[in-house]
C-alpha cells in the first residue's frame, strides 16, 4: 500500500470517527439545567436517617400553613393545629400540622408524645393514633424495616412562641372512611376529614 493510499484511509476513518462522535453527543445532549417535571417528583416515602436532615424542634417553619382542620389543646399554652390529612395512592394517611408553644415558659415534656423508640432520637410523634370510628378499628403510626416511625423525630423542647411542624403517616382506612379522630397523647382528640 503505497504511502499517499495509507494517509487517504486514515483521513477517511479520523472524519467517520468524529461524525460518529458528534452524533452520540446530540443524542444525549438537550439538558439546559432544567430538570423535568417528574424528576422533581418524590418516588417514595422519605425517612429521616436515611439521607434526611431531621427536622429540628427549634426552627420555626417559614411559611405557616393558612388551612386549619383542627385545632386542640394539650398542657398549658400548647396548640396542636392540624393542616392537613391526606390519603395517598401507596396506602396511607398523612397527617401534618403545627404544634405552637403559646406560653412563656420552654415547653420540655415531649417524651408524653412519643411510641416505643428505643434508639438514641427517643422523642417523637409516634405516640398519635388514628380512630375510624365506623369501622372500629385504631391504626397506629406506621414503622420503616428499622421500626423507626415514619413521623417527626428529635423534638426535645418547644421554645415560647415557637410553633413547629409535625407529620406521622398511618396505614389508610376503607375509601369508604371519609373523617377519624387524631389523638396524641396529653391533647384532646380532633375529628378531622381525609382529603384523597
Amino acid at each position: 500500500m503505497s504511502m499517499r493510499r495509507r494517509a487517504k484511509v486514515s483521513r477517511g476513518a479520523v472524519v467517520a470517527v468524529a461524525v460518529a462522535l458528534v452524533l452520540t453527543l446530540a443524542g444525549c445532549g438537550g439538558d439546559d439545567g432544567k430538570a423535568s417535571p417528574s424528576e422533581n417528583k418524590p418516588t417514595g416515602i422519605q425517612v429521616p436517617g436515611n439521607g434526611m436532615k431531621k427536622p429540628s424542634a427549634a426552627v420555626t417553619p417559614s411559611p405557616q400553613p393558612t388551612e386549619v382542620l383542627a385545632s386542640t389543646n394539650g398542657d398549658p399554652g400548647i396548640v396542636l393545629t392540624i393542616n392537613s390529612v391526606a390519603r395517598d395512592a401507596g396506602g396511607f394517611i398523612t397527617v401534618s400540622g403545627q404544634i405552637k408553644n403559646g406560653s412563656n415558659g420552654v415547653f420540655t415534656k415531649v417524651t408524653a408524645w412519643r411510641g416505643d423508640e428505643k434508639d438514641a432520637s427517643g422523642t417523637s410523634v409516634a405516640g398519635a393514633t388514628l380512630v375510624d370510628k365506623v369501622g372500629k378499628k385504631r391504626y397506629y403510626v406506621l414503622r420503616d424495616t428499622d421500626s423507626r416511625c415514619l413521623c417527626t423525630t428529635g423534638i426535645t423542647r418547644i421554645d415560647p412562641g415557637t410553633s413547629i411542624p409535625f407529620f406521622a403517616q398511618f396505614p389508610a382506612p376503607p375509601s369508604t372512611t371519609t373523617e377519624v379522630d387524631f389523638n396524641l397523647p396529653t391533647f384532646a382528640t380532633a375529628t378531622v376529614k381525609i382529603s384523597g
